[in-house]
């Protein structure tokens, strides 16, 4: 590990119990213009997850404190009452499909948190996944903390620990194969980040309307590789918010999540002419095996503040 890397580590990696609540809501009454904090959910097919997500927010970070000003949950096309159980409760639901309806949505996680920011006004963004169980609080209030409290930091990952299986830290198999190797050969800065392609973090929006967004599961690893040549790593930080428990993807979509971030990396290693990629898997049918092909995201968002209907609205 490099010499400024173990520097970083000793500067800005903390624990969410190293700012109580008090103490944020105190940073928040000293500059209410400049702290004001957004939380956006997205969700596909979340039902079973997003209500107990969305109610201990409310709870804890809107109602017994002042933390939170606005609580999103984003629906990616559910097909099922995800909308409805995260309205009821308590969050203001926006179909991805309604923001910006001049571009034509594509599939895929980064082009929900890139649209999100039409529809936040939060000068900090915080992002959840939906598909967290046991949700604590400390999720949004961990990553945030930083943001009220340091000015010159900018971008806050939650680290964690992933039990699968009921064994712990045996999840996160996409990063430890893929996004750690590909972040310590080529971005040796960031080999620090425990958890770099978790979805949990909070970032200041004049960073995130700078930067351009992978429309799939490369957007956390896009982020993370642009964000540090925009503002440099000391700009950057972690907080250990203790366990994570969500639903685990099956080996095929873990292959393909794999693709996407690799794919990612590639764009940032290389800006000239690339094939476009696509993934080959394969399943057992009752001749054998069959080869399934999957295209693997490539597209990717401009920096936000380069949309019209973005900068019209920030400059009203």
């Amino acid at each position: 590990m490099l010499e400024e890397v173990e520097r970083w580590l000793t500067r800005r990696s903390w624990s969410s119990g190293d700012r109580p609540l008090d103490r944020l809501t105190d940073a928040r009454a000293a500059d209410p213009r400049r702290t004001t904090v957004s939380v956006v959910l997205p969700a596909l097919n979340e039902e079973a997850t997003v209500g107990a997500i969305v109610a201990t927010i409310r709870r804890e970070l809107m109602e017994k404190v002042r933390l939170v000003d606005e609580l999103l949950v984003i629906d990616s096309g559910s097909t099922d009452a995800t909308a409805a159980v995260a309205r009821a409760a308590g969050a203001r639901v926006v179909h991805r499909d309604a923001i910006l309806p001049r571009i034509p949505a594509v599939p895929g996680k980064g082009e929900v948190l890139w649209r999100s920011l039409l529809v936040t006004s939060g000068e900090i963004v915080c992002f959840v996944d939906a598909d967290l169980r046991d949700f604590s609080a400390d999720f949004v209030s961990g990553t945030v903390g930083p943001l009220l409290t340091d000015p010159d930091v900018q971008f806050v990952k939650a680290m964690y620990d992933r039990p699968l299986g009921g064994e712990a830290g045996q999840g996160g198999r996409v990063t430890e194969l893929v996004a750690r190797p590909l972040l310590n050969l080529h971005w040796p800065r960031l080999a620090g980040f425990v958890q770099p392609l978790g979805g949990e973090y909070a970032v200041r929006r004049i960073l995130l309307e700078r930067l351009p967004f992978p429309v799939g599961y490369g957007v956390e690893l896009g982020l993370l590789v642009d964000a540090l040549h925009t503002v440099g790593l000391d700009a950057l930080g972690q907080v250990d918010v203790g366990v994570r428990v969500h639903r685990h993807q099956d080996g095929r979509a873990l292959g393909r999540m794999a693709a996407a971030i690799y794919r990612t990396a590639q764009l940032r290693l290389s800006r000239g002419h690339l094939v476009r990629p696509a993934l080959t898997q394969f399943e057992r049918g009752e001749d054998g095996f069959v080869p399934r092909t999957h295209p693997v995201d490539t597209e990717e968002r401009p920096p936000m503040r380069e949309i019209a209907e973005y900068a019209a609205r920030w400059a009203a």
